[in-house]
């Protein structure tokens, strides 16, 4: 056969043989691989060895390799396939087997590790905890694999595959592992498949990523709690200070008044923004799934504009005073405030990090006090190498879908894209076939039998488009 007939017989038999894919997909979620809940770090490890042994009847080279750079220590699954004997591209596939807790457990409307298969809103689903997130996507890769090999005995393309077990709990050991095996897991180009697709008919490669800079910030005024009978309107209010502090980092425009904030930011291309006014042609198509209208941001940006290609300040959460049952009459000592920066491409998150602390400085009155706690630093990410592998992918997932493929950004942080160019010296294509409403970290969590089938299906056309 030639290779639009090896393409066409492999991708009959993903439909042919659909059923057994779906078994193994529901034998993986049953396994409770809770990755921040110490009771579950034997499922962890039960998850690597079900995924490490899926790849031996692959074919695959494959171990579970120990990993004890941080806590809380699951391992990593590692597979290779190459064929030495020819030159042809080498792609590292990562994933993830590890899910959130379930909580609150009540909410769910079947066991989380018990999958089942039914209709929500008229499309038929698996209903499991990390359906979605991430073990159907890694599912579809693996199985787009074994098509091929079933088919012809052989893939397209050298692979390695790299799956982690703590993604889902700060993934301390992924960046240390990648620069200790640095020369096994090199490639030409890296397939991440933790992402969604831009709606229900319109395929996706996301293309960049914002990065991510938390902080807790705490001001203390009085030596203790006070009568507000006694000194109301006389001493310094601490949450009063938070909330001045917070509505000067905004201007009227909507824009973040940290020094330096903007620099290096390269405006979104005209190309992007056609697209993605086409996909959300008003502020309400993001914004009213969620039961919002109106775009509460930068002034000049749509909604998904701000979401996917600008950076944001956010207040997570604020504390301080009285929050029992009823009413106290207190001047609190302290108060404090979780916020999180999210960054784009260009923006140094420590540079940010230390202007933020100085604006804070700057503006604190007499009477207060500041401490901070400074928590994760992620840069933003763009893919780079536009001229090779990411024209094809599209056209491998316009041809799967009848529609065009588009590329699109993340408001989220995938910080393994960077760590793998920084570490690896390439790029990362993030396809994805997750939904917006797949109830990820949710209960009820659930992926579409049509993300899962045409999943594996746009594997198989990607992985024979980027054959050499």
């Amino acid at each position: 056969m030639d290779y639009k007939e090896q393409l066409s017989a492999v991708l009959q038999h993903v439909d042919k043989k659909l059923d057994q894919s779906l078994e193994r997909l529901q034998a993986l979620l049953r396994i409770a691989s809770i990755s921040t809940q110490p009771t579950h770090k034997g499922e962890c490890r039960q998850a690597a060895e079900w995924l490490c042994n899926e790849l031996a009847d692959l074919g695959f080279e494959a171990s579970v390799e120990e990993v004890s750079w941080a806590e809380p220590g699951h391992p990593m699954v590692v597979g290779f396939q190459h064929d030495k004997s020819l030159s042809r591209h080498r792609v590292l596939f990562y994933g993830h087997y590890d899910v959130q807790p379930v909580d609150p457990e009540a909410l769910w409307t079947t066991p989380p590790f018990e999958p089942v298969i039914r209709d929500v809103d008229g499309r038929m689903v698996i209903v499991a905890r990390g359906a979605s997130d991430d073990k159907g996507q890694v599912m579809t890769f693996l199985e787009a694999c074994r098509a091929w090999k079933e088919v012809t005995g052989s893939l397209p393309v050298d692979v390695t595959v790299l799956l982690e077990g703590e993604e889902e709990c700060g993934g301390g050991n992924l960046r240390p592992f990648l620069d200790s095996n640095r020369d096994r897991l090199k490639g030409d180009v890296a397939l991440i498949c933790d992402t969604s697709m831009a709606d229900r008919q319109t395929p996706a490669i996301t293309t960049s990523l914002r990065g991510l800079l938390a902080e807790e910030i705490t001001v203390k005024c009085a030596a203790q709690d006070l009568h507000s009978g006694i000194y109301g309107n006389a001493a310094r209010n601490p949450i009063a200070v938070l909330c001045d502090l917070f509505s000067s980092l905004r201007d009227a425009e909507g824009q973040v008044t940290i020094k330096g904030f903007y620099d290096g930011i390269k405006e979104i291309s005209g190309t992007k923004r056609k697209q993605w006014a086409e996909l959300f042609p008003d502020d309400r198509s993001l914004l009213g799934e969620v039961g919002l209208s109106h775009n509460a941001g930068e002034k000049g940006y749509s909604a998904i504009e701000q979401v996917w290609a600008r950076p944001s300040f956010e207040i997570n959460g604020i504390s301080g005073g009285y929050e029992g049952e009823g009413f106290k009459t207190v001047i609190p000592a302290q108060a404090s405030a979780k916020i999180s920066f999210r960054l784009v491409l260009g923006q140094d998150p420590e540079k940010i990090r230390k202007n933020f602390h100085q604006f804070v400085k700057d503006h604190l009155p007499d009477d207060a006090e500041v401490t901070f706690a400074s928590y994760g630093a992620s840069p933003g990410f763009s893919f780079s190498d536009t001229k090779s592998f990411l024209p094809r992918a599209l056209e491998a997932l316009s041809e799967e879908w009848g529609k065009e493929a588009v590329e699109i950004g993340s408001g989220g942080s995938i910080p393994v894209a960077e760590d793998v160019r920084q570490a690896l010296s390439m790029d990362a294509l993030m396809v994805g076939f997750a939904q917006n409403d797949d109830r990820i970290h949710s209960p009820n969590e659930h992926y579409g039998l049509d993300s899962f089938h045409k999943g594996i299906r746009s594997w198989v056309r990607i992985l024979a488009r980027l054959r050499q």
